[in-house]
């Protein structure tokens, strides 16, 4: 029996293990044991336990509980803890997610004490080094054992960086497998996206039609935390409400509610909240997400996975932040990069409101990498 120690900490990484936890319960419960550690990195309940009722993910066996903190406490509590549940549990891997401090401190932990690490996500590269994230999964692909890319754009960046791509097994931190394996996100959307339209009733509640409203994801902090860079995407998403007569559904996270009373002029802070055209709400959880990602005319975001699922839903993005990791929504002509420039976002949302038919081409995988990845592990054990 293979053994693994899955760890999650944020709403994203809580999604993605649904759909690994999802492939061990239907197709290797005989095969794989899984331990789930949540490190409480995300604690509001909107933010994360909501995910795990809902998507049928196993309650996580550990809980951490630690809670908001700056970077450098928040990932040494982390490290020290988690490498607690690996010395007891001694498990065959453990697998990660994405970029978070949640990431990087299992990412430390394992590697100090010679567990094999699995990265899921691999490969993705911003090129701006001022972001967490970038330094995040940098780090941890660098310590990994079993690297697993979404895109050939990764592949192409872990090959700059010194990866073989095609090696053979058995792998080790220092000689590394790196698998192109398509992205896992996709897989819950195939499985969750009908789903969603029975066991939700958020587009009622808003009373929203199809193809009829923007939606807006604003959440990393060089947006939020930065008063120029919020006053300009949210003066636009005025705009776009009041001159182009535009819907705006905008699920506020947690940070960006608290700061934009604080932050924002006042006269921007009323045209925000007094628009009829504006819906203001709490975090949604992923199926209600699914619904309005599916039914919106054009998606507004600075989050990576929303970047993502609005491409599998074939919507148009505009991209609040001056890079994306998902190179390939700009090439195929589904996305263009506004960064916090209100003019630059106005104008990308009247393109794409005008613009006729787009393409997106399959780049994404078949919807089946939470299997592949399953028996890969499961090659390497032997």
């Amino acid at each position: 029996m293979l053994k693994i120690v899955t760890v999650v900490g944020a709403r994203p990484q809580i999604i993605k293990a649904a759909a690994l936890s999802r492939a061990i319960r239907n197709s290797f419960s005989n095969e794989i044991e899984e331990i789930i550690i949540h490190t409480g990195q995300h604690y509001d309940a909107n933010m994360s336990q909501v995910f795990f009722e809902e998507l049928g993910i196993p309650n996580p066996h550990i809980n951490l509980n630690i809670g908001s903190a700056s970077h450098g406490k928040q990932t040494a509590q982390i490290i020290h803890d988690i490498e607690k549940v690996l010395l007891s549990e001694k498990p065959d891997f453990i697998v990660l997610f994405g970029d978070t401090n949640s990431t990087l401190a299992g990412a430390i932990a394992a590697s100090k004490i010679h567990i094999p690490i699995v990265h899921i996500e691999a490969g993705l590269r911003s090129f701006n080094k001022s972001m967490p994230e970038e330094i995040n999964r940098i780090m941890c692909d660098h310590a990994s054992t079993l690297l697993f890319v979404p895109t050939q754009t990764g592949i192409k960046n872990l090959e700059r960086e010194g990866f073989t791509t095609g090696t053979a097994a058995p792998y080790t931190a220092d000689h590394p497998g790196v698998f192109h394996c398509g992205d896992i996100m996709f897989d819950n959307l195939v499985h969750f996206s009908e789903m969603a339209g029975q066991k939700t009733d958020i587009m009622q509640t808003l009373d929203l039609k199809e193809n009829e409203f923007v939606l807006c994801t604003i959440h990393r902090d060089n947006n939020t935390d930065s008063p120029e860079r919020l006053n300009q995407i949210i003066s636009a998403m005025c705009y776009i409400a009041e001159t182009m007569q535009l819907k705006i559904v905008i699920p506020l996270h947690p940070r960006t509610s608290k700061i934009i009373e604080s932050k924002l002029p006042k006269d921007i802070y009323n045209r925000l909240t007094t628009n009829n055209n504006i819906h203001l709400i709490p975090p949604v959880s992923y199926l209600e997400m699914i619904m309005l990602e599916k039914n919106s005319c054009l998606i507004l975001s600075d989050s990576g996975g929303v970047q993502k699922e609005a491409y599998f839903f074939k919507k148009p993005l505009v991209v609040a932040r001056p890079e994306t990791e998902w190179i390939e929504i700009i090439e195929n002509g589904a996305g263009i990069i506004a960064d916090a420039d209100e003019l630059k976002i106005i104008e990308s949302v009247k393109y794409f409101m005008n613009a006729g038919h787009l393409e997106f081409p399959d780049v994404f995988g078949d919807g089946h990498a939470a299997e592949f990845i399953c028996r890969t592990m499961l090659d390497q054990k032997k």
